[in-house]
């Protein structure tokens, strides 16, 4: 009878992997619009005038409100306070505001209208915020950038709301069960998003052969709504689950501003947070730069509009073999039988070969770029499986923090040495994309599962939220000094666009990216350094991070 009584949802095995496919099908479509402009940055010089600087600021201000209106911590107390559910579908409501707020600036309908007049001519000057430099505008930024902001900043807001919400569920349906394989398996599943984002962006852009930024940004505003409905649906299960245990996340152990105090004296949570923004800073700003950096460092030829490689159905194609690799990949970590999961891993391999190959004969950088979440989906789950049973957790971070320095330096100093050779160049940057991406992955299979380790389970989200809020200063701080570096380091370019002596589309095709992909080498270095500390501390004050979550 007993037995009985405490058999819940979250008991199935299919009812709680049901309810994280729920939330990171919400975080898939989040990934996509967080990064819908970034494969089509050319575009956006050449069709709005939006210089690097411009993109820059305007990628930057995501975390604007998060950083300096200090909204994730109050995302975490509404987490603590209200629950998983509301937050959820909160979440996805403000994203989905900010979504749509981002599509009309950049839609057609903004230009010329009085909207685009007024902010022409204000928000040049945003006393305080200037004279520290953090303003996420500035004078003579394009006025359909600065309203593009203003939508990014709100849903922003949402975005890293629904990360902290995302990973208080999942501490919620898994703890004491596959809790690093779950969070390991969602990331690798939202991050599906930055490919789906790289090959669809500009795929809508040009579709019919008329160009328009704004059908790429319609395309994510779709998907915001899809993630609406699949919080509303998480929403009931989540509920029913409460139902079933009698737990009351709005009511039982209520945050006070005081319990703050248990996380900010934890020198391992601040090891923690001091790690997670060295390393998201050197890959999520990254992200939206990538696709025009490939653009600048490989010989790409785009094939004869009348061959298929040109054509809009290539795009289908390759997107579908990306799904069996991404699939084939990630089933064949869940397969007993060995003769299954090589098939599976052979499958995967057989279609990620054929993949690139593709992305090679359309000459695409965006295709090329899409790789980058690939391997991560294959052995994140593998990673994550091996944190829950063997632990390592700490040693993973300082595997990743190598991994993502090396990365970098190639980009910065070895790519550039085959320029004239397509080829070998395109394989290059293929190697190198590959494990940029398994680098990644080490950090959600080892990183997020470790929280729980260093604070009590009432104000998890809080601890998510604060390490999230600091994390933001450097999603915020490094698009901008990215953008700004970049047109810093390229007089030449910037003087010719000022004097009309180079096009906007000659111009978006010729920086030189090595001056920022240095300086996220030096994150990576940063991020290194941290690691190891972090180890040390760990095996003297027993912090249990390189122990095992399944006991």
């Amino acid at each position: 009878m007993t037995q009985a009584i405490q058999k819940t949802l979250r008991d199935s095995a299919a009812m709680r992997w049901t309810a994280l496919l729920l939330l990171a099908l919400a975080m898939f479509c989040s990934y996509i619009f967080m990064d819908i402009l970034s494969p089509i940055k050319d575009l956006m010089l050449s069709e709005r005038g939006w210089d690097s600087t411009a993109f820059g600021t305007m990628q930057g201000a995501e975390v604007f409100l998060n950083v300096f209106a200090f909204f994730l911590i109050f995302a975490g107390i509404i987490l603590d306070k209200m629950g998983v559910r509301f937050t959820a579908v909160l979440s996805a409501a403000v994203m989905l505001i900010g979504a749509c707020i981002k599509w009309y600036a950049v839609s057609d309908a903004f230009v010329g209208s009085g909207l685009e007049t007024w902010f022409t001519n204000h928000l040049n000057y945003i006393p305080l915020f200037d004279e520290l430099g953090v303003s996420p505008f500035y004078e003579g930024m394009p006025a359909s950038a600065k309203f593009a902001a203003c939508g990014f900043m709100i849903f922003g807001c949402g975005c890293e709301m629904a990360g902290i919400t995302v990973s208080r569920g999942i501490v919620k349906w898994f703890k004491g069960r596959e809790m690093a394989l779950a969070m390991g398996s969602e990331m690798a599943l939202a991050r599906l998003g930055v490919a789906t984002c790289m090959i669809f962006s500009p795929y809508f852009a040009r579709l019919g052969g008329e160009i328009s930024v704004s059908r790429s940004v319609a395309f994510g505003v779709v998907l915001m709504c899809i993630a609406l409905i699949m919080t509303i649906v998480y929403f009931v299960m989540d509920q029913k689950l409460d139902a079933q245990t009698g737990e009351a996340e709005e009511k039982d152990d209520p945050f006070k501003i005081t319990d703050l105090g248990q996380i900010l004296t934890s020198s391992g949570f601040w090891l923690v947070a001091l790690l997670c923004v060295l390393y998201y800073s050197a890959i999520f700003p990254f992200q939206k730069y990538a696709v025009n950096m490939l653009q600048c460092n490989l010989d790409l030829t785009l094939p004869a509009s009348d061959s298929f490689w040109a054509s809009p159905k290539v795009t289908i194609v390759q997107y579908v073999i990306m799904l069996v690799v991404a699939a084939a990949g990630f089933a064949s970590n869940f397969q007993k039988n060995s003769t299954k999961r090589f098939c599976l891993l052979g499958i995967s391999i057989a279609a990620l070969i054929t993949y690139c190959f593709m992305g090679y004969m359309r000459q695409s950088a965006e295709a090329i770029f899409a790789v980058f979440p690939l391997l991560a989906v294959l052995i994140t789950p593998i990673l994550g499986s091996y944190v829950d049973h063997k632990g390592k957790a700490a040693s993973m971070l300082v595997l990743g923090s190598l991994l993502l320095i090396g990365c970098h330096l190639t980009f910065a100093f070895v790519l550039p040495l085959f320029e004239g050779n397509t080829v070998g160049g395109v394989i290059v940057a293929y190697i190198t994309i590959l494990v940029l991406g398994a680098s990644f992955s080490l950090v959600p299979a080892s990183l997020w599962p470790s929280v729980p380790k260093l604070v009590d389970a009432k104000i998890i989200g809080s601890a998510y939220a604060l390490i999230f809020w600091i994390q933001n200063i450097g999603l915020w701080l490094f698009p901008l000094l990215i953008g700004k570096v970049l047109d810093a380091t390229n007089p030449d370019i910037v003087n010719g666009l000022n004097a009309g002596t180079i096009t906007a589309e000659e111009a978006a095709v010729e920086y030189d990216y090595t001056a920022p992909l240095v300086m996220l080498a030096c994150l990576g270095v940063a991020a290194l350094i941290i690691g190891l500390v972090l180890k040390v501390v760990d095996k003297k004050k027993g912090l249990g991070l390189e122990a095992p979550n399944i006991k």
